[in-house]
């Protein structure tokens, strides 16, 4: 395999022989990445994308993972340990065991905040946790409990540096300098080049940043479509864990309540023009396709590999 990285153009081209190629491709074929993220890359195509996930987990990991079928992994930090030290070492395992077969320095990893978006207060009081993560070099962060639109603005405001491009609503970004080093050798660029992308997609065209939500109780419910409409939000999902218990309708079946909830959320995403996750599976991941959802939750290599063919994604896997 031969690469060559251009930093200006961010444009990694790769020569892939038969036995490197995880997609249906019959024969060897060159594939030019544009992106840093691997998630951005396809979801500016419109190609659904399909994650595992980990809850912590260091160096040994992270180079276990390098190789994953997934497209990006899912960092809890939710329900695992707010380690910093981990986290760092997971992505620095990532970069030694890769690259990716897309070309790619690493997979996409974005890390579940070890908080709740319960109001505005809570997030001014934590987004130092939002400086911390992305420092570590991931590549986006996902905000349970989403509540309120203004919870949601200090989220994306504390993602952004203070130069970013102004956005109306959104206050100056809250990174400050010296903490973009270790992200920078992440993703394999200078800092300067890491501050410049280091910011939310789709709001930022150049951005390598993806901020999702979990609208994931009855309250976020309430205030789905003001809060998945804040510029910089790039996905959120319904959470039907927690909404179970929110409306406290037990784990079998389906009540009404939870498919007005789904569809609700699903609604405030295609209003917005964001991603939609949801789970999928081998018996409905194409009419998950059809119906919308591109981000397919933790569905395993066969799965994914089944919407990949039916979307005839070129991107090697």
């Amino acid at each position: 395999m031969v690469r060559k990285l251009t930093l200006r153009a961010l444009t990694v081209t790769i020569l892939i022989g038969v036995a490197a190629l995880g997609g249906p491709q019959g024969s060897a074929q060159s594939y030019e990445s544009t992106r840093i993220s691997k998630a951005v890359e396809l979801l500016e195509q419109d190609q659904p994308i399909y994650y595992t996930q980990v809850n912590g987990g260091g160096y040994d990991e992270g180079e276990r993972l390098a190789q994953t079928w997934a497209d990006y992994i899912t960092y809890n930090m939710e329900h695992s340990p707010f380690s910093i030290a981990d986290l760092r070492g997971f992505m620095q395992g990532l970069v030694d065991g890769g690259p990716t077969k897309s070309g790619h320095r690493t997979p996409t990893v974005i890390a579940v905040l070890p908080l709740g978006g319960i109001n505005e207060t809570v997030m001014w009081s934590n987004y130092w946790m939002v400086e911390q993560v992305l420092g570590s070099g991931v590549h986006g962060v996902l905000l349970a409990h989403a509540r309120s639109p203004e919870a949601v603005k200090v989220l994306v405001q504390a993602a952004r540096y203070p130069h970013a491009p102004e956005t109306e609503g959104i206050g100056e970004g809250l990174r400050g300098n010296g903490g973009q080093g270790f992200a920078a050798r992440i993703w394999g660029v200078t800092q300067e080049e890491y501050q410049r992308l280091s910011d939310p997609w789709p709001l930022n065209p150049d951005g390598e940043l993806l901020i999702g939500l979990k609208i994931e109780d009855r309250h976020a419910l309430e205030n789905a479509e003001a809060s998945t409409a804040v510029p910089g939000v790039g996905f959120a999902e319904w959470g039907p864990g927690d909404m179970r218990m929110s409306f406290d309708v037990g784990r079998a079946g389906m009540p009404q309540v939870l498919v007005d909830a789904r569809a609700r959320v699903l609604a405030a995403t295609r209003r917005t023009g964001i991603a939609f996750l949801n789970q999928v599976n081998a018996e409905n991941i194409e009419a998950m396709i059809e119906e919308g959802v591109r981000i397919g939750a933790n569905p395993g290599a066969e799965v994914a590999d089944q919407g990949r063919r039916y979307t005839k994604r070129q991107m090697p896997w």
